[in-house]
């Protein structure tokens, strides 16, 4: 028995691969910084703000599943960096909203190198039936995660 196949049973072996996919976004996520100026995390922002133009920071983290505070920062870089722009909610003076500027849009718009590339290829090689079941394996692992910081 090779070390790959050895029996690890299904709680060990799920984590090692959730470990692996961890540290694969790490990776491209740096090599995204240093070529694309953005990182995963980042880009993923610019695009949502992308799809969703005069977006929340609140809204933002509830689709990234992040608290706020987690996003404040990310934010104030894009915005300090001109890939967004911050405007008051009119409505209401303690919200912001959010668009892209120009060169957030370009970020928006690039495919190569990216995360959501490698990810897009790899689901691709896949039938949806095994997409599905995947993110609803991934949603009650991370669900049961965010029930256990309570």
């Amino acid at each position: 028995m090779t070390r790959e196949r050895e029996p690890l049973g299904n709680v060990l072996d799920f984590l090692r691969v959730l470990w692996a996919v961890d540290h694969g976004l790490q990776l491209r996520s740096k090599r995204m910084e240093s070529v694309l100026g953005v990182t995963g995390m980042q880009r993923m922002v610019i695009r949502l703000i992308g799809r969703f133009p005069q977006v929340s920071a609140g809204r933002l983290a509830e689709l990234l599943h992040v608290h706020p505070s987690t996003l404040t920062g990310v934010l104030k870089r894009l915005t300090e960096r001109q890939f967004v722009a911050r405007e008051r909610d009119p409505e209401d003076a303690r919200r912001s909203k959010f668009a892209l500027l120009p060169e957030g849009q370009k970020i928006d718009a690039t495919q190569a190198g990216t995360v959501e590339a490698a990810v897009r290829r790899a689901l691709s090689r896949l039938p949806v039936e095994s997409i599905d079941a995947a993110r609803s394996v991934l949603s009650a692992v991370a669900e049961e995660l965010a029930r256990s910081d309570r």
